[in-house]
Order: structure tokens, then C-alpha cells, then sequence
């Protein structure tokens, strides 16, 4: 087995890339070790010194370490853990555990605007972070600002007010004339 890594736009994080199938759909956001109770992966991940947080998507593990942590000291160790548990035949997610949709549910007077919004971002969006390693979700939509989530790669990132400002805000306002605003928000 021979597993990729690929740097992004946020120096405390890089996204492995196995070969092969991480999740059949959604994605899995593990910001804290005690989040991974339901995924043997993510604990093994963990267990490695200087991890704080673990994202998996359909092909890739994106791996957050602390600041004071140096790339070349953990990655071996990352490398092995991923590496071990493919190999173990162990199952990514625990059973009776599946991965989160993503969005969170809207209904009521604004449930059109919501729709193209969450179609823009299925469309638009997540497929680009989804290259760096992270995701973009809809949390809320509440008059003319969309609250987003942002996990993985994302979270925390330097560069990611500016693709929230200027990418994604300028998108769905040119799209949806509803939309006035895009902010962040923590879960």
C-alpha cells in the first residue's frame, strides 16, 4: 500500500491520500480525540502525539497538529497508523455509526432560497475544498447571511475568511439575490 500526502493551504494540516476508499459518502469531522471514539481510524490517528484534529472524506484523511509540532517528526507515525489500520481489515467508521450529511435541515419561508444555496455549494463549493482536504457545510440561513461550517482543512485556516469573503459570499450573492452575507460558524 502506498499512501500519498499532499500539503494545503493550511500549514497545520495535510491530507493523506490511502488509494482507496475512505468513506462511501459524506464526511467525518473529528476536531477532538474524544470525537473519535466512533471511528477506530481516527483513534489510531490520535494516538499519534501531536494530532488535534482528523477529517476523512471519500478518498483522503486530512490530519491537523498542533503548532508546536513538526511535520516530519509525526508523518512517519501518521503514515504507519493509516497504513496499519487499512491493512488491519478494521472498518473506518464503528458500526452503527455513519458518516454526517453534511447540511443541516432548513424548512420554513426561506426553504427555496436554502435549496439553491445548499445546491451551489454541492456543486460549487465542496468539490474544491474537498481538494484541500476539507468541507464547507450549511449550518443556517437567516436574513440574508449564511452561516457556514467550516471542518477539515478548513477549519482554521489562514486563507479561509478570504474564501469565504470573496469566493463563496461573491458566489452566492451573484447567484441567489437574497444572500447578503456568508459567515462562519463553530459547532
Amino acid at each position: 500500500m502506498f499512501i500519498q500526502t499532499e500539503s494545503t493551504p493550511n500549514p497545520a494540516t495535510l491530507k493523506f491520500l490511502p488509494g482507496q476508499t475512505v468513506l462511501e459518502m459524506g464526511t467525518a469531522d473529528f476536531p477532538t480525540a474524544d470525537a473519535a471514539e466512533k471511528s477506530p481510524l481516527a483513534q489510531r490517528i490520535f494516538a499519534v502525539e501531536g494530532v488535534t484534529g482528523v477529517f476523512f472524506g471519500t478518498d483522503f484523511v486530512t490530519v491537523t497538529k498542533a503548532d508546536a509540532v513538526d511535520w516530519d517528526h509525526i508523518k512517519p507515525a501518521l503514515l504507519g497508523a493509516i497504513m496499519e489500520h487499512f491493512q488491519s481489515g478494521q472498518p473506518v467508521m464503528s458500526d452503527g455509526h455513519a458518516p454526517a450529511s453534511g447540511h443541516a435541515e432548513h424548512d420554513g419561508e426561506d426553504a427555496a432560497v436554502v435549496g439553491q444555496i445548499k445546491e451551489l455549494l454541492d456543486s460549487r463549493v465542496r468539490p474544491a475544498v474537498a481538494q484541500d482536504g476539507g468541507d464547507i457545510t450549511f449550518h443556517g440561513f437567516d436574513r440574508g447571511v449564511v452561516y457556514l461550517h467550516m471542518q477539515g482543512a478548513c477549519a482554521g485556516c489562514p486563507s479561509s475568511t478570504l474564501t469565504l469573503k470573496m469566493g463563496i459570499e461573491n458566489l452566492l450573492r451573484h447567484y441567489i439575490p437574497e444572500v447578503t452575507e456568508v459567515r462562519p460558524v463553530a459547532v
